[in-house]
């Protein structure tokens, strides 16, 4: 008997940890391409080796280069998940260093994930950069029980996880966290950055994955958003592995009889007949979901391009073309980063072109990164951001372009004010939330200050436009119209001021008097200085405030006085002019910052 518990031991063992590397999801640069036999080819062969080579003595990150020169040089890394052990790492890279193939076979950048590893190589190097594209998110079909209580909790353990990831002084930036649900339920979370890049680094792809969490994977018992430099991940279920804490014995096991061998087997034998079976079943649902996450993974690289650089690029000279060789004829506005056209593509579509200062001082792949930040974070109700262009030390930026069709023209016209009562102004500010408010930086009065004085661009930039958003949406009043007068004062002093004085009921649109919700209006107010914070780190993030927006249970920070921007007001307006869009001797069409409405509700 002795002899087939220990058969039966070793079998689920070895069927424990034998299962093939559960893959994720995959990407290929089709902008760059090398042919067979090139020595391109030979050198990536030759990374490919390393990686596969190095991967159970690495302590699972490696990373590693071949060829002398470009265009043939070739960059790779892979990264374990900070939980497995050496064997496991290596047959996963080495999985992996194969199906890349498989999958990108004639490109020059490619990246693959799997459960338990991410590899990726290139043609430029990319060690120490915190990459941000592309990106995937993956959630569970099964919802929870009280998506509220869940999302609140996923808030505040990825909060927590992001900062002490970022913070790693151990060098592994590996971080995981088992918080209780239920009474039967546990959330298991896990996030990790690749070791090479900095803190600062670490924080913002952290950023990006733990914020991005709840808007894909809202009320599902389990989600995951990767990224080339970091990830993030959840379950209801121990999906890495979890320490045992160490126990010491009882006290009162001393003394007691020992329990007879028959016991044991009687005992032992159900439980790893029964261990046998779950591993056989585990097997095939875990096949089942590679193959489902597979489907899901080519589904989104035929379908979400937006988060794709490839699909993003527009060629210099069709929008040199498509705005007649920039010229002053098209021209529709002079910001303080640049100078804005209007343009229309061979197949017949209108954009608006935004040409960057070329002494803007950032560089090309600040540039990209920021792009994909911008062309991620847009919500349905914005103008949207097609894409980009560069060449040399020109940096471009294209939208689609809306003639008069923005909350604007219902929010500050006397005569509509009415129609957008205190429900649907409420809605418009929830709506914003589950993309974020997407104000692109060059529109002076919703430019955070480390943006409008420095050029220096974060989610948390974001998180201040909405705050004057709510503002804006609350008051009826616009804040660039407090920077046109000599008054001294903006709409976010004005709105401190009296949020000082306890006279909010000044800062209320008048048209909302009859229709309005006090403790709704007090919250948003809160809300909306908290976001405004000159500070950045001051700041909530975007799920915190998705949480504060959702429930009166959340506690909203206390704000303390908001940022504001130093200097003669003239000055400032003249070197950062009101809009991307705007003109004073052009028809001028809506700010590419402004909401796109269609009708006089939220849609």
């Amino acid at each position: 008997m002795t002899l087939v518990l220990l058969s039966l031991f070793v079998l689920l063992h070895s069927r424990a940890t034998e299962a093939a590397p559960i893959y994720s999801a995959h990407d290929c640069e089709n902008n760059t391409l090398f042919t067979p036999n090139s020595a391109y080819q030979t050198n990536l062969n030759s990374v490919l080796a390393s990686l596969s080579n190095n991967a159970s003595t690495s302590n699972g990150f490696y990373n590693t280069t071949a060829g002398q020169s470009p265009p043939d040089r070739v960059f790779g890394l892979f990264l374990c998940r900070g939980d497995v052990n050496a064997s496991t790492c290596q047959e996963c890279v080495t999985t992996a260093s194969r199906e890349i193939l498989q999958r990108c076979p004639s490109q020059k950048e490619s990246y693959i994930w799997f459960d338990e590893c991410l590899l990726r190589y290139s043609n430029r190097s990319f060690f120490s950069i915190a990459s941000l594209l592309p990106q995937f998110n993956i959630s569970d079909s099964e919802d929870v029980e009280d998506p509220d209580l869940f999302n609140q909790l996923l808030a505040t353990v990825m909060n927590d996880l992001a900062a002490e990831v970022a913070s790693d002084s151990s060098g592994k930036k590996f971080a995981t966290n088992e918080k209780e649900f239920t009474s039967s339920q546990t959330l298991y979370s896990l996030v990790q950055c690749t070791p090479d890049i900095s803190e600062a680094g670490c924080k913002t792809c952290m950023e990006i994955a733990t914020g991005s969490l709840p808007y894909c994977c809202t009320g599902k018992q389990g989600g995951r958003f990767l990224l080339p430099s970091c990830y993030a991940r959840f379950g209801l279920y121990p999906f890495y592995q979890v320490n045992a804490t160490d126990r010491p014995p009882s006290p009162n096991s001393k003394g007691k009889r020992k329990i007879s061998s028959q016991v044991i087997i009687a005992i032992v034998v159900p439980i790893l007949v029964s261990m046998v079976l779950v591993v056989v079943g585990i097997g095939f649902i875990r096949r089942r979901k590679a193959r489902k996450n597979y489907n899901i993974a080519e589904e989104r690289n035929v379908g979400d391009e937006m988060t794709h650089i490839g699909s993003l690029q527009f060629d210099f000279d069709t929008i040199e073309a498509a705005t007649n060789y920039f010229s002053d004829d098209n021209k529709i506005g002079r910001g303080g980063f640049g100078e804005v056209y209007k343009g229309r593509l061979l197949n017949g579509q209108e954009i608006a072109v935004k040409r960057l200062s070329k002494n803007s001082g950032q560089g090309a792949e600040e540039f990209k990164n920021e792009v994909v930040l911008v062309a991620k974070l847009q919500h349905r109700n914005l103008v949207r951001l097609l894409g980009f262009c560069m060449r040399g030390e020109e940096k471009i930026l294209i939208y689609e372009y809306l003639p008069n069709k923005s909350l604007d023209n219902f929010l500050f016209d006397p005569e509509r004010q009415g129609r957008l009562d205190w429900s649907r102004r409420y809605k418009i500010i929830e709506e914003q939330t589950q993309g974020t408010t997407r104000r692109i930086a060059g529109t002076f009065g919703y430019m955070s200050p480390e943006y409008a004085m420095h050029g220096r661009f974060s989610v948390k930039s974001d998180v201040f436009s909405f705050g004057v958003l709510i503002l804006e949406i609350i008051s009826g009043k616009k804040n660039s119209r407090f920077f046109q007068s000599d008054s001294g004062d903006d709409l976010l002093s004005y709105a401190w001021k009296h949020w000082r004085k306890g006279t909010t009921s000044e800062i209320l649109d008048p048209t909302l008097e009859d229709s309005y919700l006090k403790p709704k209006f007090i919250r948003c107010i809160r809300i909306a200085l908290s976001c405004v914070q000159e500070d950045p780190a001051d700041r909530p993030t975007m799920v915190s405030v998705v949480l504060m927006l959702s429930s009166s249970s959340i506690t909203i920070p206390l704000p303390h006085k908001p940022a504001y921007f130093p200097g003669n007001r003239k000055e400032i307006k003249d070197a950062t002019t009101e809009s991307s869009y705007q003109s004073t001797n052009k028809s001028i069409p809506s700010s590419t910052n402004e909401i796109s409405l269609t009708e006089p509700h939220p849609r």
